[in-house]
């Protein structure tokens, strides 16, 4: 960097003497370039130890200075450099540093060099002195170990976002695929009864099995289409797709979350609470990744319940936001693990891939709103979706006393 003559710090020795030059004796003046050979040999010693690379050019870009250091990161004896050209030496270095417009510019940059070896440095250019033309320094580092550990971390981050991605996509299948199974089962079991229908050995109603085969029917081809869904979602250039935002009421979602999983918790010998608001606001909002959601929190919900817990599902508004709660009784969620619920393979579940909540988090934000969470061991988990209201009024600011 430029240095101001009248403003640089001076050494102390040589302040004294140049004042007095004119006045010193042979004996002085010998102790003097004694003492300058001294101080000569110190930084000699400093810039031969350093790692970096040193050189010095005059105004006319040649040589005037170089040290081991820049010799071995050039490929070129010390002794052998001096008075060559900069750009012979340094030719990647590009002329805007040699250029004399450039030559009162700090400049930094990286740069990739072939010779002797390929390699990567960091360049750090600076003037020697503030009058126009005059010489520069170089500080060279290799920066290349730090450059492939820089590749490298990239190359570690793109393959966690991949691992992340196909882990996300097989514990979201996961759902739906379950979902397809019990119902198939469930179909099967009513074929038997017209089965026995058909061979005389029942006198069931044929209409109730077949309304019950086709309310089946409907809700596994839903799953599938789910299925298409989530794939086409996570399979997208490493990143979500966004939700189509459309005008929609979350009590009907809740509603066609619990009729797909009704079966299952039924089985499981659950009591389901419904409280949804008699009138809940309009918002903004996809219809098939809030399911999604859903359907995450409410499986958590039962899975951390024993056989007879309580699943309890509420809906209702604020001037501001629509919400959702699934609140469970089950075993509750660990202090510990609270401020980590929401990170990727983070799971209280012995067989859970901890990426559901993650999933839930993402969509809630991707519509805009939040989600809390509540909990103590073995009384229970409620979370709570805050979506926002696309009618909610202006929020003021509390006039000044």
């Amino acid at each position: 960097m430029a240095v101001n003559r009248s403003t640089r710090p001076k050494s102390g020795f040589i302040d004294k003497v140049l004042h007095r030059l004119s006045r010193l004796d042979a004996q002085e003046l010998h102790s003097l370039v004694e003492r300058l050979k001294q101080e000569r040999a110190l930084l000699e010693s400093l810039f031969q130890t350093i790692e970096d690379g040193v050189v010095v050019a005059d105004r006319d870009d040649r040589v005037i200075y170089l040290n081991q250091a820049a010799g071995r990161l050039l490929g070129v004896a010390p002794e052998g450099a001096l008075g060559q050209p900069m750009g012979r030496l340094l030719p990647e270095l590009g002329e805007n540093v040699l250029r004399s417009s450039e030559r009162q510019k700090v400049v930094r940059r990286e740069i990739e060099v072939r010779f002797p070896r390929p390699r990567f440095l960091r360049v750090f250019s600076a003037p020697i002195e503030q009058d126009p033309g005059a010489g520069i320094a170089l500080v060279l580092h290799d920066a290349t170990e730090t450059h492939h550990r820089t590749q490298e971390f990239i190359e570690a981050e793109r393959l966690h976002a991949l691992t992340l991605l196909a882990s996300s996509v097989a514990h979201e299948i996961g759902n739906p695929l379950n979902a397809i199974h019990i119902h198939l089962q469930l179909m099967e079991r009513e074929v038997r009864k017209l089965q026995q229908i058909a061979a005389g050995a029942s006198s069931a109603d044929p209409a109730v099995i077949t309304d019950k085969l086709a309310s089946y029917l409907s809700v596994a081809q839903g799953e599938i289409a789910r299925l298409d869904y989530i794939i086409s979602d996570f399979l997208k250039a490493m990143r979500p797709t966004p939700p189509k935002l459309k005008d929609g009421s979350v009590n009907e979602v809740i509603r066609d979350t619990l009729d797909l999983l009704r079966p299952e918790l039924e089985n499981r010998r659950l009591r389901i609470v419904e409280k949804l608001a008699p009138e809940v606001p309009v918002v903004r909002l996809d219809a098939a990744q809030l399911k999604q959601a859903l359907v995450n929190l409410v499986k958590n919900a039962f899975q951390a319940m024993t056989t007879g817990g309580t699943l309890t599902l509420a809906s209702g508004s604020t001037a501001e936001s629509v919400w959702i709660t699934v609140g469970d009784t089950g075993c509750g969620i660990p202090p510990e693990q609270l401020s980590r619920l929401f990170q990727p393979f983070q799971t209280t579940k012995e067989q859970g891939s901890g990426l559901g909540l993650m999933v839930v988090q993402r969509i809630i934000r991707d519509h805009g709103g939040r989600i809390d969470f509540e909990s103590a061991v073995s009384r229970g988990t409620t979370f709570k979706i805050w979506l926002p209201r696309p009618d909610r009024p202006p929020r003021m600011l509390p006039q000044a006393a």
